[in-house]
């Protein structure tokens, strides 16, 4: 049995690499070898008493190819996700991640979807297709985890808007009804005078809200417009629902009509490049003709490249028309995103709340939108701290 103090010396012997095998012995199992040889790949010089790791997978994509099975034969899938984005960062494999031989070998994540969007514009032909299916595997994975919850949140919303408090009386919720009216109980009659009545409402085909994501598309926003895109096309699948889906850098491409697929809607963005914010506002004003049944969604890091005062003033006219505007810095399971400060506080000094969202919490915060609540108090309970 290994004792604690060897299980140390091992687990740091494999992070420092060969240069600390001397303070800290060898390794004995063919497994550890075989791990340190992986990460060795990827973090070691390869320079004799160097301690610092900085890569060594060279360029062939056979021999990268190898290496990603070893990587998920040997470690974890968190670990695994960290290695493959240390790999693509550091060690420069963009350009091999144009060949499908090792598109194939990677294990998809969120991440490697925003690296694959970027490559979207000088992606041979024969990589597209098997692009699409790495990408079109992740957003079913997501869809399936978020779909169900999303709609049961947002449903629930619109179903307590639409009751009302002069119900037929086929309409009438007699729980809720009891409940509001116990205070007017009359003990020598046995039974509740009903002041207040509270129904269901009329179920409708009708849309009952309008929903715009404008999502910005810089390098540095890419897992939040991977969960955009498919919250979007969640939403944009009920009917009680409008819901607009716009992405933006210095242009801006208005993304509705593909929002049946998820996937074409990744493959119609391009990350990276400027952002004009105020831009963008400007055009999702366009789509919004019910101000009070609207619910507007801003996700960007607000670093602006327009306007800065004119885009202040659009989300306020837009606040003080009667939408709802909810501006999220990230919708991404990462930890606090970049920034700009100034323009998130101008931004609360309006009334207008700017927070990171994760995607678990997001169907919640738009239960809460779409049914006029307190986002600003939701953000201080739920948002991670920014």
């Amino acid at each position: 049995m290994t004792r604690p103090d060897e299980t140390q010396s091992r687990r740091w012997r494999l992070v420092l690499g060969s240069a600390a095998e001397e303070q800290l012995g060898g390794l004995g199992s063919g497994t550890d070898q075989a791990m340190d040889q992986a990460l060795s790949a990827l973090y070691n010089t390869g320079e004799v008493g160097s301690t610092k790791r900085s890569g060594g997978l060279g360029g062939s994509a056979p021999r990268v190819a190898r290496w990603l099975g070893d990587i998920r034969t040997y470690f974890p899938a968190t670990v695994v996700e960290v290695m493959q984005r240390d790999a693509v960062d550091r060690l420069n494999l963009t350009q091999l991640l144009l060949e499908p031989e090792l598109l194939e070998s990677v294990e998809p994540d969120v991440h490697l979807v925003g690296t694959l969007l970027g490559l979207n514009r000088v992606m041979p032909e024969t990589t597209k297709a098997t692009a699409r299916m790495v990408v079109e595997k992740v957003v079913r994975e997501i869809e399936q985890r978020i779909a169900a919850k999303t709609v049961a949140a947002v449903s629930g919303a619109i179903n307590r808007a639409a009751r009302t408090h002069r119900p037929k009386l086929r309409d009438i919720d007699f729980n809720r009804t009891i409940r509001k009216n116990l205070a007017n109980y009359l003990p020598e009659h046995r039974t509740i005078v009903p002041e207040r009545l509270v129904g269901y409402g009329r179920k409708s085909q009708s849309i009952q809200r309008d929903v715009v994501l404008a999502i910005d598309q810089s390098g540095s926003m890419a897992a939040s417009v991977v969960y955009a895109s498919v919250f979007g096309a969640v939403l944009a699948s009920m009917r009680s629902l409008k819901t607009s889906l716009v992405v933006f850098d210095t242009e801006i491409v208005d993304l509705t009509d593909q929002l049946s697929d998820p996937v074409d809607v990744l493959f119609g963005t391009q990350l990276g490049g400027g952002t004009d914010i105020n831009r963008a506002i400007a055009y999702s004003q366009t789509l919004i003709t019910r101000p009070t049944d609207s619910l507007f969604v801003l996700i960007s890091d607000l670093y602006e490249g327009g306007v800065r005062n004119e885009m202040l003033r659009r989300c306020n006219a837009m606040k003080e028309a009667g939408v709802q505007v909810v501006v999220l810095l990230a919708l991404s399971d990462e930890g606090a995103p970049a920034y700009d400060h100034d323009n998130a506080a101008a931004l609360a000094a309006l009334g207008i709340p700017a927070f990171a969202c994760t995607p678990d919490k997001f169907p919640d915060l738009l239960a809460t939108a779409l049914d006029r609540g307190d986002i600003t108090r939701w953000a201080d309970t739920h948002a991670p701290a920014t």
